[in-house]
């Protein structure tokens, strides 16, 4: 059934103020129509007439940091390592609670293969044209330097033709993106050159296929924002430098930052040393100030920054979008550039011209709350329902 709803307030990440008294008419899951109550028309005896009074209608928000296969929570590590038949049923999990919250974008960057290829890209494709799940676009398996990472997670790479390769290998499991890991065993030294990450990058482009980069140390970022990457991963150490050259360059970044205030939370709900013991907490508090350090020279130079949770390749859950929105707007980022960055700069990211959109013409993804995330990021928790 049509469906009209009526005397909506609109946040659509696009101006920093709300618009009240609004109506959008959905037709075959479609805006049809958009504008003030006073100009809509009259509905049929087949339209369904929601009012919307008090609500705020958000697009569907973007989460472009995500591991749809993943669970989550302070054992995170240990679960990628499970079933296949266990990880597809967390991201059936997954899915449901992430389109309940009002995501409806999944930039998945990592998981691991199963069979032969990234399990994401199972569940990408079996997900296609339903309205109950989040879209997936998938950046298939991280591709490291050999000896980083476990062996049974990524695909491993010893020098540069390997990495070429690896490339190749991925494109043609039909992934969505290339993800490399920028992070090495030695912190103060990328795994990998500028020219290194460029012919990375040149080999993805004769794919039509971007590259991103996992990158939580100031070389592995400058190795891949040099070598011309189309964005940087967490981003948890960046200068003054490197930050106005990524906004030159137009390069993305997408910080995470809502991992680091979950640890912090699981120092008083876990007994596990990392979190809970002295040490750990203060060697939180540094990355955690440094990381939002760096989001605040991101955003002074202009950088352009999406929100993304990492649940599930990182401690936070699926529905938890408004964390990082809120998490953001600590970081510095206006409740209107955090909410952008959860939208609409999110699907810009993903090269989706619809998503994190209100579009007339358009598919009616957007979600309603109470309260105004433009002032208050919190309202984000409050969903009323979805479309």
């Amino acid at each position: 059934m049509d469906i009209l709803y009526r005397h909506a307030a609109i946040a659509d990440g696009q101006r920093d103020h709300l618009l009240l008294d609004q109506s959008i008419l959905v037709v075959d899951e479609t805006i049809e129509w958009m504008g003030h109550d006073d100009e809509a028309e009259e509905p049929g005896s087949d339209v369904r007439v929601v009012d919307a009074g008090g609500a705020t209608v958000v697009p569907g928000m973007v989460d472009a940091h995500s591991h749809s296969v993943l669970p989550g929570g302070s054992h995170w590590i240990a679960r990628i390592d499970d079933s296949t038949e266990e990880l597809l049923r967390v991201a059936e999990e997954n899915g449901e609670i992430a389109h309940r919250a009002g995501t409806r974008w999944f930039r998945d960057v990592g998981s691991p293969p199963r069979d032969g290829k990234a399990l994401a890209l199972r569940v990408r494709d079996e997900w296609a044209g339903r309205r109950d799940r989040p879209y997936i676009r998938a950046a298939g398996t991280w591709i490291s330097k050999a000896g980083v990472l476990p062996s049974t997670i990524d695909v491993e790479a010893a020098d540069a033709d390997e990495l070429v390769a690896a490339v190749e290998e991925q494109a043609s499991h039909g992934t969505d993106l290339i993800k490399l890991y920028l992070d090495g065993p030695d912190r103060e030294v990328s795994p990998w050159t500028a020219d290194e990450v460029a012919r990375a990058v040149t080999a993805a482009d004769a794919h039509g296929l971007k590259v991103t980069a996992h990158a939580t140390v100031l070389p592995g970022a400058q190795a891949a924002v040099r070598g011309g990457v189309d964005c940087i991963e967490h981003g948890s150490h960046l200068d003054a430098e490197l930050a106005a050259e990524m906004a030159e360059r137009g390069t993305f970044v997408v910080p995470t930052l809502g991992v680091l205030d979950s640890w912090e939370s699981f120092g008083a709900t876990t007994n596990i040393e990392r979190f809970a013991g002295h040490d750990g907490k203060v060697a939180i508090a540094a990355r955690k100030e440094l990381a939002y350090e760096s989001m605040r020279l991101a955003a002074d130079a202009g950088v352009r920054i999406a929100a993304g949770t990492d649940f599930g390749g990182g401690s936070l859950r699926a529905n938890q979008m408004a964390w990082e929105v809120e998490c953001l707007v600590d970081a510095g980022l206006t409740p209107f550039q955090a909410l952008a960055a959860a939208t609409w700069v999110g699907g810009d990211l993903l090269r989706e011209p619809n998503a994190g959109r209100l579009v007339v013409g358009g598919p009616a993804e957007f979600f309603m709350v109470h309260g105004n995330p433009l002032e208050d990021p919190s309202a984000l928790w409050r969903v009323w329902k979805t479309a």
